[in-house]
């Protein structure tokens, strides 16, 4: 007979008591360790350590057991496992960890529902491991508190839970996309709240979640790392809402992925017309992939920067491509190796494209417009031009190479109009683009420049104007918002001049300020009205939130308690904290009071402890400037870290990230496919960082 009970630091839950012989028996709770007795093969032992009852489950010294059925029992001190051998079979046990590997002529691993532990100096295990391991039957009377050990009846080994992953066979190799899904015979565990598939190192018991999710039943997919390769034990394990451990199975598998890299998006021999999405098809995961691509008519060869393995690469041929191309893509793996695919070949042949950009057609032109052209051919010189509708008379705005012209119409310009652009391409011949329709106003204009909307002004200005027509003079005004009380702190007779206007005592506050220019004619015009701020007093900047050298240790250990509870890579996690802050050196506080924000993540916004102020960057009429913005503050860094994990783990544009985010490579390009970040490096930013500090060691685990 045999108890089974279910155990979690997390909290105590006693299950059904099961017995070896199908007889129903029970353990009265809170039994000492002299309460119990031990009997092998009729035998009473009296000799110290005796079972115990720990947690409500019956615990037996498995080297005086093994050792009284004339077994051989080793301890490895290092490693901490205890291997035991009885005539044909043999078991390895590790301390504090489920996993067994039982030998009796092939290895079969299996879960205990109880890990090895040590108790005093001495490694016990429950009853039923010790019928497993040494093949012996193993029961307890109730009424005499008293478990037998009987050599004489041979045993099998027997699952400690009716659960079967079901998708993969002992012994299975794997070298590729590997389909993971469990199946349960009688019922799935009471408070079951999600599955994780680990994949261990045998020599070890250690490793790395490889899937998990909500579904007990549901299908994932596991794309291996090469790192992955050799004998493993696959493991689907079932946890309760707080993490505690109720049912699992084990399989041994060999991992033997030989790198496969196919280029998707393209046919052989395919004709290309226009822009062509191309794509990969891995077995493994790949750190990036770059795409080559070939003119072989032209002996050119282009490769694209690091992309994305689950993103896709658009390519858009130029005239000058037309002809034959070779097409491969390369994987590269976390070590820098690189992995082709096979060349495939194609037929360029796109029709010339020209096309004016920067305005809309049927658009109302009333400010500076940024002329453009679209274009997939090599040109030499650039004509911008404005078309009359009604005569067909052209004026040529800007001559240019290769650039774009920035356009600001003048008075003299009104009603409907034309834009279009003409090119001569390296061969001499011209090119004329399609018409735009716009219309002009014809109204004189005037910019101001040098400060933008909401801005922040800590010292000097450089205060310059642009307008559509010639002014004889300008003058720029600053205005109280409050009273509307006016006075010039800058201006002059040469319009297009830059000045410079440094705010005094006094001058602090909101503002609003105007340029005024003067027509020939004496006539004024003025530009919009900007609001803006003065603020001369301390600027307080960001700060460290530690050493440098703790900051590694520090968000570590955070990471690593968020793993536990999240199941978020730990490795990720700290290494999006150290590219955030700059390694915990630039954290932001409050600019005007000092207020530290224990923000590690620069999320925007309130948080539990309000906000802080600090700079951000706008543009206003071309120009970048700074301006305030609230970002959360917090009472610790721990309450930031937790609101930067319920970020990703809540709001609907991170769902593709919450799918993959236990592997810190494939959760680095979820998080910029998901907008996280605008940089494009982001990712491998994060997983250079990942790497040169072997922050992968962050996402071991053991069962």
């Amino acid at each position: 007979m045999y108890v089974k009970l279910k155990h979690c630091s997390c909290h105590l839950v006693v299950l059904l008591l099961l017995t070896l012989a199908l007889i129903q028996w029970n353990i009265p709770p809170g039994l000492a360790a002299g309460d119990i007795k031990l009997v092998i093969d009729g035998e009473s032992i009296e000799s110290s350590p005796l079972p115990v009852i720990q947690n409500d489950r019956v615990l037996v010294p498995v080297r005086l057991v093994s050792e009284k059925l004339g077994a051989q029992v080793e301890w490895d001190g290092q490693n901490r496992t205890v291997y035991i051998v009885r005539g044909n079979r043999s078991v390895l046990l590790r301390i504090d960890s489920r996993l067994v590997e039982y030998d009796t002529g092939e290895k079969v691993f299996s879960l205990s529902d109880v890990p090895a532990q040590i108790i005093g100096d001495r490694t016990f295990v429950p009853i039923r491991l010790v019928s497993n391991a040494l093949g012996v039957t193993v029961g307890w009377e109730g009424a005499s508190r008293t478990v037998y050990v009987d050599s004489s009846q041979v045993a099998d080994i027997t699952p400690f839970f009716d659960m079967k992953l079901s998708s993969v066979q002992p012994g299975q190799v794997m070298t590729g996309n590997t389909e993971l899904q469990s199946s349960f015979p009688g019922t799935v565990p009471a408070g079951a709240a999600e599955i994780r598939y680990l994949l261990l190192n045998p020599e070890t018991g250690r490793g790395r979640i490889i899937a998990r999710g909500s579904g007990m039943t549901e299908k994932y997919h596991w794309l291996p790392d090469l790192q992955d390769n050799g004998q493993r034990v696959l493991v689907a394990a079932v946890y309760d809402g707080d993490g505690c451990f109720l049912a699992g199975d084990a399989v041994r598998v060999q991992v033997a992925v030989v790198p496969r890299v196919s280029l998707t998006g393209l046919a052989q021999g395919q004709v290309i017309k226009n822009t062509v999405s191309l794509g990969v098809d891995l077995n493994f995961v790949a750190s990036y992939v770059k795409y080559e691509i070939a003119n072989k008519d032209k002996d050119k060869v282009f490769v694209s920067e690091e992309s994305d393995p689950q993103g896709v690469y658009n390519w858009t041929p130029m005239m000058e491509d037309n002809g034959n191309i070779s097409f491969r893509v390369i994987a590269y793996d976390h070590t820098g190796q690189a992995y082709a695919s096979q060349v495939l070949t194609a037929k360029v042949d796109v029709p010339r494209k020209l096309e004016l950009r920067g305005v809309r057609s049927g658009s109302t032109v009333k400010k500076p417009v940024t002329l453009w052209v679209s274009r997939n051919f090599q040109v030499s010189q650039t004509e911008y031009v404005l078309k009359d509708p009604q005569t067909g008379e052209e004026e040529v705005l800007a001559q240019v190479g290769y650039t774009s012209y920035r356009w600001f119409p003048g008075p003299e310009l009104t009603g409907n109009k034309e834009l279009l652009v003409r090119v001569k391409d390296t061969s001499g011949v011209i090119h004329t683009s399609d018409s735009v329709a716009i219309r002009l106003t014809g109204a004189p204009m005037l910019l101001l420049e040098g400060v933008g909307p909401k801005q922040v002004v800590t010292g000097s200005l450089k205060l310059t104007a642009s307008s559509n027509v010639t002014l004889d003079s300008i003058q720029y005004i600053l205005i109280n918002p409050k009273t509307g009380a006016k006075r010039v702190i800058a201006g002059g007779n040469d319009a297009r001049a830059e000045y410079i206007w440094t705010p005094g005592q006094g001058d602090d506050g909101e503002w609003e300020m105007q340029a005024e220019g003067i027509l020939p004619s004496g006539i004024k015009i003025t530009s919009e009205v900007i609001p803006f701020k003065v603020y001369l007093g301390t600027v307080y900047p960001a700060k460290p939130i530690t050493e440098k050298s703790e900051f590694l240790g520090l968000v570590s250990g955070l990471a690593s308690q968020s793993w536990q509870k999240t199941g978020m890579s730990a490795a990720l996690q700290a290494a999006q904290a150290i590219l955030e802050t700059g390694w915990g050196q630039s954290v932001p506080v409050d600019k005007y009071s000092g207020k530290f924000s224990y923000n590690l993540f620069g999320i925007k916004g309130t948080g539990p402890a309000g906000s802080v102020v600090s700079n951000t960057w706008e543009e206003y009429n071309g120009q970048a400037f700074r301006v305030d913005a609230n970002f959360r503050a917090y009472n610790s860094v721990d309450e930031s870290w937790a609101d930067h994990k319920r970020l990703l783990l809540t709001v609907d544009r991170y769902q593709p990230f919450r799918e993959v985010m236990h592997d810190s490579t494939q959760g680095a390009w979820a998080l910029r496919r998901a907008g996280y970040a605008t940089d494009s490096k982001y990712p491998l930013k994060l997983m250079d960082i990942i790497e040169r500090y072997e922050l992968k060691k962050l996402d071991e685990v053991g069962i």
